[in-house]
């Protein structure tokens, strides 16, 4: 048999709410699942020798990096850019930015990671603004739409939203093999006249783009179409996008714990929730958010999945499930290819439009 070539996967076992006793447990069941994911393992080495020892799935699929700063979630992002060097969170994005890893995981502190993803990976050329895009359940037959951004910044204008678009129609065709995704500007309203001067602009530029960047416009979507079939990707600002994410989250939860209750009414209810069994255990794996758990920072030289900070062991395999999808299929370095596609071509446009028109010229060489 040859040796099995590993997709080299660097986590920050620190800054979730469970502990780094939950993030190996997590890496120990991807690891498990797939024989082809190796890790980098940020935190410190005392602490994580013993953890990882215990897990014979990880023998020899697991490098220690000791880092004994730990960010909390309480840091402010100023507070760690000044001060983050040392963490294990630092150390997780220098192993992708010195390429001994494809991917960066980390449950921590959503703002510090943005700040620090930034600064040490840097944005790519031509990209004003990162997102953090995420995979929404949903009735479209890939099971899932992207929506970005969900809070790496609450602003976004119509420029910063065409990028959104260029960007998670990429993702969605890495991440879900959809060739020609379709995208969706949320709104109001899906009419033309609804919302304002920047979402009207933002409209007109991605529906002008679309052929070059390779999707389908399908105009203004609704809350409505966010878990629907009417278009794969769905573009928005940062405050929106969170907002909308928290509720769906927090709407996933409430079906479930009614679920529970109704089928503990009465003893007849009880009886009906086993007979449903195989449909109830399908529906909770459905809208369970720790199966789709992890955003992907979009828009820098690396790629970086965020878990949820209450991540347990289920969700942080799903994030590094998501994390080894990408690295597998080049994503960082397609995404990077077609920015600087789209970046040369902007560039040609103006110097076009800023060149002299042949009656420009002949006017200019009467007036010598």
């Amino acid at each position: 048999m040859g040796t099995v070539q590993h997709v080299v996967i660097s986590v920050d076992a620190m800054g979730g709410d469970r502990g780094p006793a939950t993030v190996v447990a997590g890496i120990a069941d991807s690891a498990r699942k797939n024989p082809e994911i190796a890790f980098i393992l940020h935190g410190p080495k005392a602490e994580l020798e013993p953890l990882v020892a215990k897990r014979k799935e990880l023998a020899g699929r697991v490098t220690l990096r000791d880092a004994t700063g730990v960010v909390s979630m309480a840091d402010k992002p100023s507070q760690v850019m000044r001060n983050g060097k040392g963490t294990s969170m630092w150390s997780a994005l220098e192993s992708v930015r010195d390429k001994e890893a494809t991917v960066a995981v980390s449950c921590g502190n959503t703002g510090a990671l943005m700040a620090l993803s930034m600064i040490r990976l840097r944005k790519l050329p031509g990209v004003d603004r990162p997102a953090i895009a995420i995979l929404w359940p949903s009735r479209n037959p890939q099971g899932f739409n992207v929506m970005l951004d969900v809070g790496a910044d609450i602003k976004a204008n119509a420029r910063d939203l065409l990028q959104y678009a260029l960007m998670g129609s990429s993702y969605a065709r890495n991440g879900l093999e959809l060739e020609r995704p379709r995208v969706g500007l949320l709104n109001v309203g899906t009419e033309e006249q609804k919302g304002g001067a920047e979402l009207k602009e933002a409209h007109d530029l991605m529906k002008a783009q679309a052929d070059a960047d390779g999707y389908d416009f399908v105009g203004f979507v609704e809350g409505g179409d966010i878990p629907g079939k009417r278009c794969d990707v769905i573009v928005t600002d940062g405050f929106t996008g969170n907002v909308a994410l928290k509720t769906g989250e927090g709407t996933a939860s409430l079906i479930g714990d009614l679920l529970k209750e109704a089928f503990a009414y009465s003893p007849l209810s009880r009886i009906s929730s086993l007979l449903a069994l195989s449909s109830l255990t399908r529906l909770k794996k459905r809208i369970d958010p720790r199966r789709v758990n992890g955003g992907v920072f979009l828009g820098l030289n690396g790629t970086v999945v965020k878990s949820h900070g209450s991540a347990d062991e289920t969700g942080v395999s799903a994030a590094v499930k998501l994390a080894f999808q990408l690295a597998r299929s080049g994503f960082s370095e397609r995404l990077a290819a077609r920015v600087a596609a789209r970046l040369e071509e902007s560039d040609a446009s103006a110097v076009a439009t800023d060149a002299p028109s042949p009656q420009d010229a002949a006017g200019k060489k009467d007036a010598k």
